[in-house]
């Protein structure tokens, strides 16, 4: 391997990651704790490419090599201003090639141990996408079943209050995993940003110790979980079932969408979505109760008409261990959620 570029098990030795795609490239995804500091901006990069394709690779090379010694010059001067003699940092592009190379060069004439991360971006998205394949089944899950309403998020984050350890992939996917789970202002993140997040969740937890987490479908919103995970979860030998009384999951269902219910018309987007589900006929007598503002009747007609009945058929399907669940009567709106948890670990054998 050429002296100046590591690999990417040697990126824990640097004391920055630098990486030098473009901002829509790093939103998308990056190594985590890097620094975005583009050579090339998203509009350079676009009439670059152009140019390769219908000019020739020579001018498109002499006006990008341009543009990237000005934008190197510009962070050198804010960016990296301040930095001492012995910063190392590590460079990184999309796989490894000029432009990491160029800021790597640099950086090295001026004096920084700077090095090239071999292999760029995709050598880090190929460990990620390897690691998701063996690291979930690892672990020992013990997952939280129960309908709609339930409180299974509020039973998972007061577990982890008291110490035990769990994955909330709800989190992760920033949606609560419903046709109507979206977040209000929050947008998901792209499927190669959450599969970082989860292998780096995932590494976080320790082995010898089980995890809680809930019963998802393959599809948070607009995220896939993998299939690795989704075996592990089908196989835990361990399952609660979260059971919550009808008027609290009703109680619930309102708080968690209320923000859907105070905007009727983005909640009748929402709603018209399930006329392939229960045709044209029903969707529009729950459109008349929204209209009406009979808000409790609407979010119980919701439960006990769509989400039961896709309960019932999904968790037959997900989870072998739903048969010989647990029962953990539940009350998500109270006050002691703390001793709730506590006395799910006593029944789990684990206090």
């Amino acid at each position: 391997m050429n002296p100046m570029r590591v690999s990417l098990e040697s990126a824990g030795d640097f004391d920055d990651i630098i990486d030098v795609r473009t901002p829509l490239e790093f939103a998308d995804d990056h190594i985590p704790g890097a620094i975005n500091a583009p050579v090339l901006s998203n509009e350079e990069r676009v009439i670059v490419g152009t140019m390769y394709k219908q000019v020739s690779p020579f001018d498109a090379s002499r006006v990008g090599a341009a543009m990237v010694a000005r934008n190197i010059a510009a962070h050198l001067d804010t960016t990296f201003a301040d930095q001492p003699r012995n910063w190392r940092p590590l460079i990184y592009c999309w796989r490894g090639g000029k432009r990491s190379e160029s800021m790597t060069l640099i950086m090295n004439m001026i004096g920084w141990r700077a090095r090239q991360l071999d292999g760029g971006y995709k050598a880090y998205r190929r460990d990620v996408v390897s690691s998701l394949g063996t690291l979930p089944s690892t672990l020992d899950y013990i997952v939280l079943a129960g309908h709609t309403g339930s409180g299974k998020t509020r039973l998972l984050h007061a577990l982890a209050d008291v110490g035990a350890q769990t994955l909330d992939l709800e989190a992760l996917a920033k949606h609560r995993g419903s046709l109507l789970g979206a977040m209000p202002g929050v947008a998901q993140p792209s499927q190669k940003a959450f599969d970082t997040s989860l292998i780096g969740a995932l590494r976080g937890l320790d082995p010898t110790r089980p995890v809680f987490v809930e019963a998802e479908s393959r599809r948070i919103g607009l995220i896939t979980l993998p299939e690795s995970l989704m075996s592990s979860l089908r196989g835990a030998t361990m399952c609660v079932e979260v059971r919550v009384a009808l008027d609290a999951r009703v109680d619930l269902l309102m708080q968690e969408y209320g923000h859907l219910l105070a905007r009727p018309e983005d909640f009748r987007t929402q709603l018209l979505r399930l006329v392939p589900l229960h045709g044209r006929a029903v969707i529009d007598q729950w459109l008349t109760l929204l209209d009406e503002g009979r808000q409790r009747e609407l979010s119980e007609v919701l439960i006990t008409r769509h989400y039961d009945p896709a309960y019932s058929r999904s968790s037959r399907k997900m989870l072998q261990g739903v048969r010989n669940a647990l029962p953990f009567p539940f009350h998500p709106t109270a006050q002691d959620l703390g001793a709730q948890a506590r006395a799910l670990l006593t029944q789990c054998g684990m206090a």
